[in-house]
């Protein structure tokens, strides 16, 4: 430690790289054990006592407070893999540890940082690309199985690792209903946002149903309501159903008795009209995100329409979407009167009421416009059923992407030992400094395959020889496919046991990987400011 010019401490050098290694590696170590298969679960307890209990990566580093620089990068960074892909999120943790790890080894032995920067871009470079020529296996929206086995492999280190046959299959259906065509590239689209997960603890998770419309968590304004409506007209609504007041701050002096029990006659004539507006349009389905009180409920009742209040905006929103509805905020049109167009309307075949484990919900058949997909979730109790929403977001992200790119390549370690032995081979034809940078890029792949067997409690060095050796037998098919079992701690042809990743989870996680190692690996220097002295006033 030692004072500079300015107000702060400066480290420097090796201390800096040791520092951020330590911090990088003891975040990896925490998600390390639940990689792969046989991956272990981490209970989470925040500081009121809510239990989380997760072996998604993402979950588990977005609950820790982090107070490192260098670790918050690695944080980020799961974060990043897990909103752009969806899987992955603790292989691309380890990988970038492990890369840093290596690296700050190399500088150790006088090797310069900015040689090992470009080894590792040059490295990330060629993987990625020996993947999109050699490991890809092409797919179409037909080949159900191969879709199936990508959500089932994603599955596997989840908590429904035993149910995944029934999970995988939800998961694929759930992902063609809503597939849409781009409006700018006219590819295929699957906007996953649209499948909403609704959790309902009770049952076993076996029970869980896919449901062809968008399902919500709500009951009825008023217990008279009818609980079915064919052929929907439905109004989503910004907008206060409440009986009518005037603005906060108006004051109104009134002389006359007469004229106050006026005023509360106008206040109810307002709501009523407003409703009269609406079911004159055709509405018989009626959201707000605001409050709807009795009155408004009589009317709606006797009128045998459905009102739901405090509907959430984002749920209002995508029910709008699939509809054909407009959110309307405002009553009011340019003639200072107010009217409600019947083109703001949505449609739908039928929508109902009906209970679900302890709760109502309410369910929208039939959209005109997009096809909607829910997916109810059941289970024991609502950490299980929590785990599994997680664990389903996993999967639906993943058939998303291999739909989405056409590609799968295979898993169970089986492309980081092809890239492994390829680039160990490729860094020997280089003549340059950066041969040794991406001979240990080479080696960090291994810790993928090798963190799996030990997870699974098998002889990790035994079955990692084992992969080298087999994936090393140059036949003409399937050598690079090589892959392992976790079970009987085998190796074996994982393309055709139909354990499948989509092919841009790995491509992501080597990219994002390598960024971050490098992000960090870029620092030599951290300067920690102190807080700046207030000065008096007129002092100089």
């Amino acid at each position: 430690m030692s004072a500079v010019g300015i107000r702060g401490e400066r480290d420097q050098g090796q201390d800096v790289r040791t520092s951020n290694v330590t911090a990088v590696m003891a975040i990896a170590n925490v998600v390390k054990t639940s990689l792969g298969p046989q991956g272990l679960d981490k209970m989470l307890v925040d500081e009121i006592g809510d239990v989380v209990i997760t072996n998604d990566g993402a979950t588990i580093l977005k609950q820790l407070e982090v107070e490192h620089p260098a670790a918050k990068v690695i944080v980020e960074l799961s974060q990043l893999q897990d909103k752009e892909v969806g899987d992955g999120t603790t292989s691309v943790v380890v990988l970038a540890a492990e890369l840093l790890r290596r690296a700050n080894e190399l500088i150790k032995i006088k090797v310069h940082p900015t040689t090992i920067i470009s080894g590792y871009k040059l490295a990330a470079r060629q993987a990625v690309k020996y993947i999109q020529s050699h490991l890809v296996h092409k797919i179409t929206e037909e080949d159900t199985e191969i879709l199936i086995n990508a959500a089932k492999t994603s599955m596997n280190s989840k908590v429904i690792g035993p149910e995944s046959h029934i999970f995988a299959k939800l998961a694929v259906d759930a992902v063609r209903l809503i597939k849409t065509q781009g409006l700018v590239s006219g590819k295929a689209k699957y906007p996953i946002q649209s499948i909403n997960v609704v959790k309902s603890h009770g049952q076993s998770s076996n029970q869980s149903e896919l449901v062809k419309g968008y399902v919500i968590q709500l009951q009825r304004a008023s217990q008279q309501m009818v609980t079915k409506v064919k052929n929907a007209k439905i109004a989503c609504l910004d907008i206060n159903l409440n009986k009518f007041k005037m603005q906060m701050g108006v004051q109104i002096l009134v002389d006359d008795p007469n004229n106050l029990e006026k005023i509360r006659k106008k206040e109810m004539d307002v709501l009523k009209e407003r409703i009269q507006l609406l079911l004159q349009a055709g509405a018989n389905v009626i959201l707000t995100s605001k409050g709807m009180d009795d009155l408004a409920n009589k009317y709606l009742v006797e009128a045998g329409a459905i009102g739901l209040r405090r509907v959430p905006k984002d749920h209002l929103r995508r029910i709008a979407k699939a509809a054909g509805a407009k959110v309307v905020t405002t009553f009011a049109n340019e003639e200072t009167g107010e009217s409600f167009d019947a083109s703001c309307l949505g449609e739908a075949e039928e929508v109902y009421e009906e209970a679900i484990g302890d709760n109502d919900y309410i369910f929208f058949k039939g959209m005109k416009k997009e096809q909607s997909a829910s997916i109810i979730v059941r289970g024991a109790n609502e950490l299980m059923t929590d785990e599994i929403e997680r664990s389903l977001h996993d999967s639906l992200c993943v058939v998303k992407r291999t739909l989405e790119s056409g590609s799968v390549v295979a898993g169970g370690g089986a492309v980081e030992m092809a890239l492994s032995i390829y680039l160990d081979d490729h860094s020997r034809k280089l003549d340059s400094n950066e041969q040794i940078a991406i001979a240990e890029f080479a080696e960090a792949l291994t810790s993928i395959p090798k963190i799996l067997a030990t997870n699974a409690a098998k002889d990790s060095i035994d079955l990692i020889s084992k992969l080298r050796s087999q994936t090393l037998e140059v036949d003409e098919k399937g050598y690079k496919f090589s892959g392992l079992d976790l079970v009987k701690g085998e190796v074996r042809h994982n393309l055709r046991h139909g354990v499948l990743e989509p092919t841009v989870s790995k491509i992501k996680a080597l990219k994002f990987a390598t960024e971050a190692a490098i992000t960090i690996l870029r620092i030599d220097d951290m300067i920690k400011l102190e807080p700046k002295k207030e000065q008096m006033p007129g002092r100089h």
